[in-house]
């Protein structure tokens, strides 16, 4: 199993709505690198959801990677903001995952936590600059931070 983290502003779509929803689409990522790592992703393979863009950031609760491969459908749907006129139905440019509920925590583990914890060299999160909305987490930072929730 691999571990990824996922961000989300709480406003544009929180750990409460997919709690609320069970399942979501990971729609909407317009990264190259970050695609390539949905690409990446497995069936069953766990996924920190991080709040951004907010008072306090942080990690809130945990998803599973429940379909892989999709079609992200924003990319031809000419009223989205993610609209892609590039993409082509038969060869889409964007690819991405189905996420299911699993928890959501207890306690905010805040990006100040994280920074704390680890190095830049140990999590691409707290990297100065990263901006990324999806990343992969070593097994091990992912161990440390399940025993941190």
């Amino acid at each position: 199993m691999n571990y990824w983290l996922v961000k989300s502003e709480p406003d544009v779509y929180s750990i409460a709505d997919l709690k609320r929803d069970r399942t979501c689409i990971w729609d909407g990522v317009r990264n190259y690198q970050a695609r390539n790592f949905l690409r990446q992703m497995n069936l069953g393979d766990l996924v920190f959801f991080y709040h951004s863009n907010t008072k306090i950031p942080g990690i809130v609760g945990l998803a599973r990677v429940a379909k892989t491969g999709i079609a992200d459908p924003t990319q031809f749907d000419l009223n989205s903001k993610y609209y892609d006129p590039k993409s082509q139905l038969d060869a889409p440019r964007w690819q991405t995952v189905k996420l299911e509920f699993v928890e959501e925590f207890t306690n905010l583990i805040t990006l100040d936590k994280l920074k704390q914890e680890f190095s830049a060299g140990e999590i691409l999160l707290v990297r100065k600059g990263n901006r990324l909305s999806v990343m992969p987490v070593p097994e091990t930072a992912a161990q440390t931070i399940l025993r941190m929730k």
